[in-house]
């Protein structure tokens, strides 16, 4: 099939672009089902095309918050404290260190792969409820637009934002993907049990819910070659055996083509489909 939506079809269509069933693809099941979560994951993981940008929001629990404190809680995640090797100082005699790391973090689903931000996780500051500044503004003197000056209220909003940076600063977040932790660093006693954490985020697109990830032309192309470079490998021992007809195997070869395929297909990646780095200035 030409445009596969599944895994098998992506799989029986790479074995048509190497000569199958013409020739005998010399490469096991498992070890095709090896390569395709290969592809798989450098295509989600590269591929502007393999994720989506998506706002996740979580429910902060009463756990969470002693958690981010720092409390004892029931649930086993909890400070982790290290201890090193016992050293001796001079004139102090053996002694060691003890290390430990609060658990500040929620866990995140394995299937977000990068984290932009967290939206204000508090409300104080000039946007609190009623008291919002721009609320009042409204409130009072835009009760039409012929009583303000659009100019002059567009000046006063980004005034009362710049304000409203310096004093609720960006809450610091760290989070890195093999663990699944977002470890955000503000004060966990201020937030209130109940409230939204809204995080932006990216979230790799799974085909199983979106089979038309199959169908990518850049997946097909990748697989085919990982199938390629398989094949050869698996040949490369048979080097110079003569089959009936007097034709002679040449695993090396197939090898060597597909090295050099997955060099190009890696070098299209990082010019034309891998989203480019974002530079800081300043």
């Amino acid at each position: 099939m030409s445009k596969p939506s599944s895994r098998q079809e992506l799989v029986d269509y790479c074995l048509r672009r190497l000569g199958a069933p013409v020739l005998e693809i010399n490469v096991d099941d498992d070890q095709i089902d090896d390569l395709v979560d290969d592809a798989l994951q450098f295509f989600q993981e590269r591929h502007f095309d393999g994720i989506e940008k998506m706002y996740l929001k979580y429910k902060l629990t009463q756990q969470d918050i002693d958690r981010g404190q720092g409390k004892k809680v029931s649930n086993p995640i909890g400070i982790v404290s290290t201890t090193s090797p016992s050293v001796s100082i001079p004139g102090m005699g053996s002694t060691t260190f003890t290390f430990e790391e609060d658990s500040n973090y929620i866990q995140v689903p394995d299937s977000v792969i990068g984290i932009d931000g967290v939206f204000k996780v508090d409300t104080s500051g000039l946007s609190a409820g009623m008291f919002n500044v721009a609320y009042q503004i409204f409130l009072n003197d835009v009760y039409n637009f012929t009583a303000i000056e659009l100019l002059n209220y567009s000046m006063v909003k980004s005034y009362l934002e710049t304000i409203n940076y310096l004093i609720n600063t960006d809450k610091s977040i760290r989070y890195t993907k093999r663990q699944n932790r977002l470890y955000i660093d503000t004060n966990w006693g201020g937030l209130v049990v109940g409230d939204y954490l809204v995080i932006s985020c990216y979230r790799i697109l799974d085909p199983n819910d979106f089979p038309k990830v199959y169908n990518d032309s850049f997946l097909k192309m990748y697989l085919t070659s990982l199938v390629k470079k398989q094949w050869g490998q698996n040949l490369i021992k048979f080097q110079g055996v003569k089959l009936p007809g007097g034709i002679e195997l040449n695993g090396r070869q197939l090898y060597q083509d597909a090295i050099a395929e997955l060099d190009d297909i890696k070098s299209r990646m990082r010019n034309e489909y891998e989203m480019p780095a974002l530079d800081m200035i300043g």
